[in-house]
């Protein structure tokens, strides 16, 4: 596929996916969606691709969804359209591999939305999050209500959903959303230090990691710590657990085979 709203690019394991509308501030349409659903669908099954990292060109991450395409839409388009970016967001959020949001600027409505979809969000001290859709007559639709008050509570979850108000970075890593800030010069050689940091691991363990955790999110306690058993009894089938206990004991750094 050619992609004409966004770049995909693969060094030394790292998938690097840049949304570049840069003059609409990376606001996400059909297209761009489109475009994305495809790129991370290769990315779970490209063997070559150990990690994924998300980002936007120019001064926004993503500013938002495309205005000047909702407007104009029935409901039952606006049906399809929420639809179709709830299901790009689910996706990354349960492919294989490691997705880290690297959050250059602003991340507001949809932006914001996909980057809870990451697994881990850094962002730069330029970065401003917010969930504004109150302000158009309408609510979050790529999964912000739900994803949100996972992250920092119902109660900061309704207050910045309810106010549309944009928070700065420093605020964001102040209540949960994100996990890091940094230097905007700095953004992409920290996102790239996490991702190799994570492909060092056994990248079995770093799956079931994954899905536990999300799983678990979905289910009560008991639910969830049975099918963190299930994920750990799934690691010890490995070979990659008898190279890591193995290398701990030897006291040498381990080598992981993805088997």
């Amino acid at each position: 596929m050619e992609y004409k709203n966004i770049k995909l690019e693969l060094e030394d394991g790292i998938a690097v996916v840049t949304i570049a509308r840069p003059k609409a501030l990376n606001a996400l349409n059909t297209h761009v969606i489109n475009e994305l659903i495809h790129a991370f669908e290769w990315i779970d099954k490209a063997a070559e691709a150990k990690a994924a990292i998300l980002t936007g060109e120019g001064r926004a991450f993503v500013a938002g969804a495309d205005i000047s395409q909702m407007k104009d839409l029935d409901i039952r388009d606006g049906r399809d359209m929420t639809l179709l970016g709830q299901g790009l967001m689910e996706l990354i959020e349960t492919i294989d591999k490691p997705v880290i949001a690297a959050v250059n600027g602003f991340a507001l409505g949809g932006g914001c939305e996909i980057s809870m979809a990451c697994d881990i969000r850094i962002c730069s001290e330029k970065a401003r999050f917010g969930q504004p859709e109150v302000n158009l007559g309408i609510i979050p639709g790529y999964g912000g209500t739900q994803r949100l008050p996972r992250l920092v509570g119902k109660g900061m979850a309704k207050y910045l959903i309810m106010t549309g108000e944009q928070i700065d970075a420093q605020e964001a890593y102040r209540i949960g959303l994100v996990q890091k800030v940094v230097p905007a010069e700095e953004l992409m050689d920290q996102a790239k230090a996490i991702a190799e940091t994570i492909m060092a691991k056994a990248p079995v363990a770093i799956k079931m990691a994954k899905h536990a955790v999300n799983n678990g999110m979905n289910v009560d306690l008991r639910s969830g710590v049975a099918y963190e058993a299930e994920a750990y009894t799934t690691t010890f089938s490995t070979k990659d657990r008898t190279e890591g206990m193995t290398a701990f004991v030897e006291k040498r750094t381990p080598s992981f085979e993805n088997r």
